[in-house]
């Protein structure tokens, strides 16, 4: 009995801490992502879309905040005073007072007791409380700008690192096939060596060959490791984590559109071009700001409450006590204040208008950039096509010919550098024409991430 009495709490302990320590761990994450995952991952976890995100809260606070400028303010008071004032006693004229009346005044303490509800409102402000509000949605709308603007850079971002990181796979692919093709020839060349119809230059230099390819091949490797790094950064996960990218480099042909159309779309979409539009309108509510300055003011202020020495007279209503007023002011000088803001606001204006020109400009650069960038890429891509078909066709004749005799080792491994070659430049062509694709649409102010299917592929074209 005692022995089941000591187990029991035992194994409650250890239920608790192997639960607590499961709950803790939490389920464990997908480690298999595609790129529309990974995209949405990045935008539910990333910092910079996270403070974004809370900046559009603190303007949204910020908007209540002025708007509470026009509604009315009711505020509770409340107090309770005990004193004593002594005076009629330091009167001048208090010694020509009769002493035995002069005596007969005594100082004695008092209580009063105080509650009421006060209100304010204005009345009218020239547009000064509109104009702040209208400044404050303004604001509030940029943000909301920005925070696109920013949501945008992180499809990029992650689109670029996850492209990135299939064609480090691919490439390591590539290597790891020119380390075994030169491996298959050098052991050809042995074999060769050992029948007595090559020499021992051919199986050094075949030696030579598969250790030249290793460098390549660690390269590949970290390359690998670099890129999932990357991405992983992106995805807010530890830059060692097991993440693996279900996607290919894809070939889809760009429809031909004119360039002066996707600038103009571009102008028109931009978060860049829609932040700075918010801009001048902020700038120009700046101007009525100013000129609202040091103008007629009207407000209304009031009290009602109840006033008494006795707290027993507080609820009665002959110890009622109110007052309401309404003040008017206007400034006749401020020393120049209001002609300094409102001169602040034409020049805000007018910076305004400049970097919304300048940047009009900027995008239609990048508009040109990317169009430039996707036709290299689509060729480079056709030609690299055509090139690994005749490298491989190559390869075999010259591995033929090797066999029996008609070609040497430096033939050989002449062929297979060239293969080598015209794969990287295939694989690097279709992951230039796929980020060419998604820069084209970020420039033109539109997702990054395509939604549709792609239209051809050529998922085994590089390996």
């Amino acid at each position: 009995m005692r022995r089941a009495t000591l187990i029991t709490p035992v194994t409650i302990l250890l239920g608790t801490l192997l639960g607590a320590a499961a709950w803790a761990e939490g389920p464990a994450e997908k480690a298999s992502l595609t790129l529309e995952e990974a995209v949405a991952l990045a935008l539910e976890r990333n910092q910079q879309v996270l403070i974004a995100r809370a900046q559009a809260d603190v303007l949204k606070g910020r908007y209540r905040e002025v708007r509470a400028q026009a509604l009315p303010s009711l505020t509770f008071n409340g107090s309770a005073l005990r004193w004593r004032d002594p005076s009629f006693l330091n009167s001048s004229s208090f010694d020509k007072i009769p002493a035995d009346f002069r005596d007969a005044l005594q100082v004695t303490p008092a209580n009063l007791f105080d509650y009421n509800v006060s209100v304010s409102q204005p009345l009218y402000t020239s547009g000064k409380v509109g104009t702040a509000l209208k400044l404050a949605s303004l604001e509030t709308e940029g943000v909301g700008v920005d925070g696109a603007r920013v949501e945008q850079d992180i499809r990029l971002r992650v689109i670029r690192a996850f492209y990135d990181l299939i064609l480090a796979e691919r490439l390591l692919d590539v290597s790891r096939a020119a380390v075994q093709q030169r491996q298959m020839h050098l052991d050809m060349a042995r074999t060769r060596y050992a029948a007595g119809v090559a020499t021992e230059v051919d199986v050094l230099r075949s030696q030579v060959s598969v250790a030249n390819a290793q460098p390549e091949l660690i390269r590949s490797e970290n390359s690998v490791r670099h890129a999932r790094s990357v991405l992983n950064n992106l995805l807010v996960r530890p830059v060692d984590y097991p993440t693996v990218v279900l996607g290919e480099l894809t070939f889809i042909p760009q429809a031909k559109t004119e360039a002066q159309q996707i600038a103009r779309q571009a102008v028109e979409h931009r978060p860049e071009m829609q932040r700075l539009r918010i801009n001048e309108l902020e700038a120009e509510s700046q101007k009525k700001l100013a000129n609202a300055e040091n103008r007629l003011r009207v407000d209304l202020n009031g009290q009602y409450g109840f006033s008494a020495r006795d707290p027993a007279n507080l609820w009665n209503h002959n110890f009622t006590r109110f007052m309401f007023t309404v003040s008017v002011a206007l400034p006749i000088f401020d020393g120049g204040r209001r002609s300094g803001l409102f001169q602040q606001a034409v020049a805000q204006r007018k910076v305004t208008e400049l970097a919304r020109s300048e940047q009009e400009n900027v995008v239609r650069l990048e508009v040109q950039t990317a169009l430039d960038e996707l036709e290299r890429a689509e060729k480079t891509v056709e030609a690299a096509r055509l090139n690994v078909h005749e490298a491989e066709r190559v390869l075999t004749m010259t591995q033929d010919n090797y066999r029996y005799g008609a070609a040497t080792t430096l033939d050989v491994i002449d062929a297979q550098a060239a293969l080598t070659a015209a794969r990287w430049n295939l694989l690097q062509g279709l992951h230039d024409h796929m980020l060419a694709r998604a820069q084209l649409r970020w420039v033109m102010g539109l997702d990054p991430l395509e939604k549709a299917e792609p239209l051809s592929g050529d998922g085994h074209g590089g390996n």
